[in-house]
């Protein structure tokens, strides 16, 4: 067979070539702009072309501050096609977090957008590697700024070649792009993701016991794009001619809802909290949603309920899956064999809340301490997986031996496997809590509460939200004579924090259930909090 490398540059090339046509549309702070994939294979060489011209070379990692628009679309495929590496950054992080995944990835230019600027602006004196700063926007002027070296991105392209030639020695084993981990425990952690492995992803994402994208889709990805590559589907979307709609700067259910109504959408994908918010929107205001033939839901598991009345009341078909930072992300996903479409709905539906079935191309198996787990859905495990998309290693980073062994990668996800092969999360190895389908480590959060100086004792636990899914609670034990109060403790988290990871509530103990060897009873004291707080509302 022919050794022909698996590049992102057929992607663009493929939708320029096959495409020209087909419409990307954006919500962008003037309204809404659409353009064709022959303006936007334009747009991609012109920027290609400039950043060759600002020096940019082979193996430069390249960062992305934005909202999911088609100035971002650009650099999916303008960076990587000529050799650079594509750092999509969380805007979410605390500050402490965002310098330091711009300076262990080594960020030499910044794409910022304008909206974000001053998000950035708090850690420009931190920044060591940086040399230029971007600004994404509609604005005809660049916005004041402490950065030195700006460059607007409109006038940017004016300075490359719409015509400029992609170079031919990217090999299909080079790194295209990178994501951190939202920093379960400790610093984020860098994955780098292969052109080989990206295409891979994208090819996955097309077969029809998967998503099934398709030339005649019209796709929002509501996940963001800084969230592992808004789960390959801008790749995807892009190699198959997609019609791709983008929600633009801070969206709200009102926009989504207007979009998928205005824009007849097919597929859109998001975290269960952002779908949550467009379910109340639906049931607030009737909207034309029979265009939808699938709502895709990752991140952290959606309840039943949600499930069912995405389905029951509105006839919209909702699929779970699966997947993390480290598998570019897609791992499962749960769709019905044709022989359980016959079963009544409460089976079915028991079946598709679970996270499903691993996608042709990837490996799976479930061990505990005694090897490989009973196929019988009760057997719990840690989830392993191995594939030509999952990361071998974590970027320069010494964690890696704890999550990567013996040609596996080892999720930390504890699970369940029924005969069917349906994976089932039914718990954290690390007492995780995740928020809106990012994680919080109630770690970070415990030693930083500890050294405060009326702290003896802090443990965090997650407690149930009916719209985050999980929310931290913080339990703290006070050392003898020693006063603090709830608020005082939040406002001594809120500078190294995130807003999202704070705890909504701090319960003061006398002391706080412990294991045989010392260790916090993580299990006990959430019993405990749940208690404590159904008292407290009635």
């Amino acid at each position: 067979m022919m050794d022909v490398p698996l590049t992102l540059t057929q992607m663009v090339e493929r939708a320029e070539k096959y495409y020209p046509k087909k419409v990307i549309i954006s919500r962008t702070t003037k309204g809404i702009f659409r353009y064709t994939y022959k303006e936007m294979g334009e747009r991609t060489r012109s920027l290609a072309s400039a950043l060759k011209k600002l020096g940019v070379e082979k193996g430069d990692r390249i960062g992305t501050f934005a909202w999911n628009d088609h100035r971002h679309l650009e650099t999916y495929f303008a960076i990587p096609c000529i050799g650079a590496i594509l750092h999509t950054i969380n805007i979410r992080l605390s500050p402490d977090h965002l310098s330091y995944v711009i300076n262990h990835a080594e960020d030499k230019i910044i794409f910022v957008d304008a909206t974000l600027l001053p998000v950035l602006e708090k850690v420009r004196d931190h920044l060591n590697t940086v040399k230029a700063i971007v600004v994404m926007g509609d604005a005809d002027e660049l916005p004041k700024t402490g950065f030195s070296n700006v460059y607007s991105y409109e006038k940017l392209l004016e300075i490359g070649d719409k015509n400029f030639e992609f170079p031919n020695d990217i090999e299909e084993n080079d790194a295209a792009g990178m994501c951190y981990t939202s920093a379960t425990t400790g610093k984020p952690k860098g994955v780098v993701y292969s052109h080989r492995g990206i295409v891979l992803h994208a090819m996955a994402l097309g077969l029809a016991d998967t998503v099934a994208l398709s030339e005649s889709d019209i796709i929002m990805p509501v996940v963001p794009m800084f969230h592992v590559n808004a789960w390959g589907t801008p790749f995807a979307s892009t190699w198959y001619g997609t019609t791709q709609v983008f929600p633009g700067p801070m969206p709200t259910p009102k926009d989504l809802a207007e979009l998928i109504e205005t824009f007849h959408v097919t597929v859109t994908a998001g975290v269960p909290t952002i779908l949550i918010g467009l379910l109340n929107e639906f049931e607030k205001k009737k909207y034309k949603t029979d265009s939808l033939r699938g709502v895709l839901c990752g991140g952290s598991a959606a309840p039943k309920g949600i499930i069912q009345a995405y389905e029951k009341k509105f006839h919209i078909p909702f699929f779970h899956a699966y997947g993390m930072t480290e598998t570019t992300p897609l791992v499962t996903i749960s769709k019905l064999k044709s022989y359980q479409q016959n079963l009544p709905y409460e089976e079915q539906l028991e079946i598709r809340a679970k996270q499903g079935v691993v996608v042709p191309g990837l490996e799976i198996k479930v061990v505990n301490e005694n090897g490989e787990v009973k196929r019988d859905g009760k057997e719990m495990g840690e989830l392993l997986v191995r594939g030509p998309w999952i990361a071998k290693e974590y970027y320069k980073d010494e964690r890696t031996k704890e999550s990567f062994k013996d040609g596996w990668l080892h999720t930390g996800d504890v699970v369940t496997i029924d005969e069917e092969g349906f994976i089932k999360i039914v718990d954290r190895t690390k007492d995780l809590i995740k928020s809106g389908g990012e994680w919080i480590s109630s770690v970070d959060l415990e030693n930083a509460l500890m050294t405060h100086d009326a702290v003896l004792e802090a443990a965090v636990v997650a407690v149930p939200h009916p719209k985050w899914m999980e929310r931290p609670v913080a339990c703290v034990v006070l050392k003898e004579g020693k006063q603090a109060t709830k608020e005082e403790l939040i406002d001594y988290l809120r500078p190294q924090f995130a807003k999202w990871w704070l705890p909504d509530e701090v319960l003061f103990l006398d002391e706080i259930p412990k294991t045989t060897v010392g260790k916090f009873l993580k299990a006990k004291l959430r019993e405990y909090v749940a208690e404590r707080l159904k008292v407290s509302e009635s």
